[in-house]
């Protein structure tokens, strides 16, 4: 494999930490600014919320800056906003330090995938953005845990020094190893607005936005459960979440082989059915750590096996469109993640239970399953294909 993907794969990792690292650290910001934690989660909403529109219109608006130097310009206001974060004395600048990290974050990610796909041999394609999407998840469900351990140790504004002097290291990697690379075709934002007239599509990006919202529900106060529930630590939060993480990387790989022998449609509908239940499930496991510890694992390799059959699905449906789409299906991702840490703030200003979270996270999850069973109904429609004004059947 090309050694410049590596390169990109560990740029995600690096910027993919900043998003959810403070999931586990809430309680602590939290009460170092002087504001609830319904109110910290917020941080994880705006950043999910700005990520999923920054990332199609930033890439629009640069579309004519040559790809490397888009990369390290994006690099340095990423290595900014962390710095700001860190030195942030109110939750106010904090926000405004996030929602700057958020975009440049969105736009590395973007710029390491279409990279990754016009340097490698398309019979390595797929395995190459393979390696990209594995940075993505693992920083995403292991910067949490790191960022307890981090935090208890040296504080919560140590995490994003350390993230922004990983930004430095992947500077000078991409700009030692990574060649010029010139702009490639970039599709309007109209275009990418009118392919949103498929609405077989369209309920399948909403089946993802609710599965993440009802999974965000419970998981952006995770840390707040563990304690209230289990009475944990610092250390076991941190052990707890490490375990999280291990089963939610294997889980695309559970997904992926899924969807191989049953089928996408199938796929989908199975692990939304039994995300819901888990998710219901989860409080009442509590009375036993070993018990509780099985159905958390489960939860989280369910929370990430449902891209693999989803794009498949997405692709087959409308294979003329499906880049756009597939775009699209990760701002959805991210508009849920949004979402579902902005309902569980809200469950927790008004029902101070942070327990009442999973019930709450297991009916967004159903309402994700409907969605799903709604796009699957629905009959293929005929796609125009862009390029030649021609009809192709989905």
């Amino acid at each position: 494999m090309d050694f410049r993907v590596f390169i990109l794969a560990a740029s995600t990792i690096t910027v993919g930490l900043v998003e959810l690292i403070v999931g586990g650290i809430l309680p602590v910001i939290a009460d170092d600014l002087g504001v609830t934690i319904g109110t910290a989660g917020q941080l994880i909403t705006v950043f999910a919320l700005v990520y999923a529109i920054a990332g199609p219109v930033l890439l629009s608006l640069t579309a004519k800056v040559e790809r490397k130097k888009l990369y390290l310009i994006t690099l340095a206001v990423f290595f900014i906003g962390n710095i700001m974060t860190y030195f942030s004395p109110t939750f106010s600048l904090l926000m405004i330090a996030r929602i700057i990290t958020s975009m440049s974050a969105a736009l590395v990610i973007v710029l390491s995938l279409t990279i990754t796909a016009r340097i490698v041999a398309p019979t390595l394609r797929a395995k190459a953005l393979g390696y990209i999407y594995m940075g993505i998840s693992s920083s995403l469900v292991l910067g949490v845990p790191l960022g307890i351990i981090i935090t208890d140790s040296f504080g919560w504004r140590t995490v994003f020094l350390g993230i922004a002097i990983l930004s430095i290291g992947s500077f000078i990697l991409i700009a030692v190893f990574l060649e010029k690379i010139p702009t490639g075709e970039v599709q309007p934002l109209s275009a990418q607005i009118k392919a949103l007239g498929n609405k077989k599509i369209v309920f399948a990006h909403l089946a993802t936005m609710f599965m993440l919202a009802g999974h965000y529900t419970v998981y952006a106060y995770f840390t707040p459960f563990l304690e209230t529930n289990l009475q944990l630590n610092q250390y076991w939060i941190s052990i707890f979440y490490f375990l999280f993480g291990i089963a939610a990387v294997s889980g695309g790989a559970f997904g992926g082989e899924l969807a191989n022998r049953i089928g996408s449609a199938k796929s989908i509908l199975i692990i939304l059915g039994a995300f819901a239940l888990v998710l219901f499930a989860l409080p009442y496991s509590t009375f036993s750590v070993p018990l509780f510890i099985v159905v958390m694992m489960v939860w989280g390799a369910l929370s990430w096996s449902l891209a693999p059959p989803q794009q498949d699905y997405i692709i087959q449906t409308d294979p003329v469109s499906s880049d756009i789409h597939q775009s699209f299906n990760n701002s959805a991702l991210q508009i849920g993640i949004a979402l579902g840490s902005g309902i569980g703030g809200v469950v927790l200003e008004h029902t101070e239970s942070v327990t009442s979270t999973a019930t709450i996270g297991s009916a967004v999850v159903v309402i994700a399953f409907v969605c799903a069973v709604i796009s699957l109904s629905m009959f293929p429609r005929t796609a125009l294909n862009p390029k030649t004004n021609e009809t192709d059947c989905d």
